[in-house]
């Protein structure tokens, strides 16, 4: 063959002209023989892994990293957040006393089917309801309000966080994993505000105005806090 600048005979395997210098453009392929792979990147070219192909995704918003899918996310503290997050003095007394409302509801209609049953226990034995005889009927009473009101406070707060009291004002219990608290807690947390409430004379429950974080001394105790949501 011949180089196609000068005319000079050359080699097929020569890659320029002897003569001219010329790089030859006309070279004859040789099936079976060794390719050459010299495929150099420069420093402005990225590095991928198919030519043809450009990475799908836009330079503000990188794709993850496959470690970074079982990197647990980081969620702020509620005492970072900002106050109003917290459930105050007075919302949590609003929604203390819409709950006396609905416990004195439902112990009104206990005590209504109380009198009745005790009332017709005693007119089988040809007796009447007086002073005299309804020390039983009190004493039932007072242990069904106990109970109820304990019931009412530890299952609504160990269900939801949140009594119908709270969830008319948007408040919700919560613990220190940021979850609704067990039945277990909210029966410490009950005992907490019985037990703080008497023996404080009330102190207990004004320690929310004072406290940072809108606690009172049974949340300190139970380890719970009172959100805004």
């Amino acid at each position: 063959m011949n180089c196609q600048n000068c005319d000079a005979p050359v080699l097929a395997s020569d890659e320029r002209c002897g003569k001219c210098g010329a790089k030859l453009l006309h070279r004859r392929i040789f099936f079976g023989a060794a390719q050459k792979d010299e495929f150099v990147l420069t420093g402005d070219e990225p590095e991928y892994e198919s030519a043809e192909r450009a990475p799908d995704y836009d330079p503000e918003f990188p794709p993850r990293s496959d470690d970074s899918r079982d990197r647990p996310i980081v969620i702020k503290d509620v005492e970072t957040a900002a106050g109003r997050l917290y459930g105050g003095f007075w919302r949590r007394l609003g929604a203390f006393i819409i709950d006396l409302l609905m416990i004195s509801f439902l112990c009104g209609l206990m005590g209504i089917m109380a009198y009745i049953a005790y009332k017709v226990g005693l007119a089988g034995h040809n007796r009447k309801l007086s002073f005299g005889n309804a020390s039983p009927l009190m004493a039932f009473f007072t242990f069904g309000v106990v109970f109820l009101t304990a019931a009412y406070f530890i299952v609504f707060h160990g269900m939801s966080g949140q009594t119908i009291g709270k969830f008319v004002l948007r408040l919700r219990v919560i613990g220190s994993e940021r979850e609704a608290i067990t039945y277990r807690r909210a029966l410490l947390r009950w005992i907490g505000t019985v037990g703080f409430g008497l023996l404080s004379f009330g102190v207990s429950f004004l320690w929310i105005i004072w406290s940072k974080e809108k606690r009172a001394w049974h949340d300190f105790l139970a380890r719970t806090w009172v959100i805004r949501e």
